[in-house]
């Protein structure tokens, strides 16, 4: 291999969009070479630029492995101004009087499957959960599905996403009842017998949580298949109850309080989250 046919700028855009797109995926120099027809050298140069400018910029970090199976990858970052601005922004969209509902529930469906705000609250709960330990992150179906897709998606973990009823395609399953935070009722959630091996870690992502009903069931789920809960965050929780039946968890905001005869809706963004 002499000399490469793209320019060092067309090199650096290359792999910065290679290392983005695939966030958290180990790509060895070897890979870079050959769909680059450059020599690795180069490469570690052009990398050397990537990883300045991305940290510069706060918005990623450039991690390498030396040995056998090494190589580098890239771990998205959102700036703290571009957090708390986030935050700030989706507090006001929130306690908007229209999305009131019967009960003092909030209409937050929109938000939660619009694309650019879904990746932005993903990110947040890929910066400031712990997932290294992770093998794999579950959620319970429905709401909470895009935003425990997109966070896995960012840290590169399988999803494993919990059923309320079992289905023929999953084959056999096992089940757990659990009393509802939002309702008081006694449901049920369901997994495959397949979907989770022994002794695997798994970080919990939701949507809302109350009382933290939910969670305590997925907990109780995870133990029937001798997993390990290592995280759990959500988009929003309750200020109240203060200790969750389910144990620590990261929201990005709390829901103060929702008067349904005034129409306030009182939301604070977890300050602890873009503070950190």
């Amino acid at each position: 291999m002499s000399q490469s046919r793209y320019k060092r700028s067309e090199r650096i855009a290359a792999m910065t969009s290679i290392l983005t797109n695939h966030p958290n995926r180990q790509f060895g120099l070897g890979t870079f070479s050959q769909q680059l027809d450059a020599l690795k050298s180069a490469l570690s140069e052009d990398l050397g630029v990537v990883k300045r400018t991305l940290e510069s910029l706060e918005i990623g970090e450039i991690h390498s492995a030396t040995g056998a199976g090494g190589g580098i990858r890239l771990i998205p970052r959102m700036p703290r101004e571009a957090q708390r601005l986030f935050l700030k922004q989706l507090t006001e969209e929130l306690i908007k009087p229209e999305r009131i509902l019967t009960g003092g529930y909030l209409y937050y469906t929109d938000l939660i499957s619009s694309p650019d705000m879904v990746q932005s609250m993903a990110e947040m709960l890929a910066q400031h959960l712990d997932f290294k330990e992770a093998d794999m992150v579950v959620t319970v179906e429905t709401k909470g599905v895009p935003l425990a897709f997109m966070t896995a998606r960012l840290v590169n973990r399988p999803l494993v996403i919990v059923r309320r009823t079992s289905r023929v395609t999953e084959g056999s399953t096992i089940s757990v009842n659990y009393r509802s935070g939002s309702t008081g009722t006694i449901q049920q959630m369901v997994l495959s017998r397949r979907a989770i091996p022994a002794g695997s870690r798994v970080v919990m992502i939701d949507d809302f949580m109350r009382g933290g009903g939910t969670a305590r069931g997925m907990h109780d789920l995870m133990k029937e298949f001798d997993a390990r809960v290592v995280g759990s965050g959500v988009l929003m929780a309750t200020r109240e109850p203060r200790q969750k039946r389910s144990g620590p968890c990261t929201p990005l905001l709390y829901l103060e309080s929702v008067n349904e005869e005034t129409g306030e809706v009182l939301i604070s963004p977890n300050e602890a989250i873009w503070k950190e």
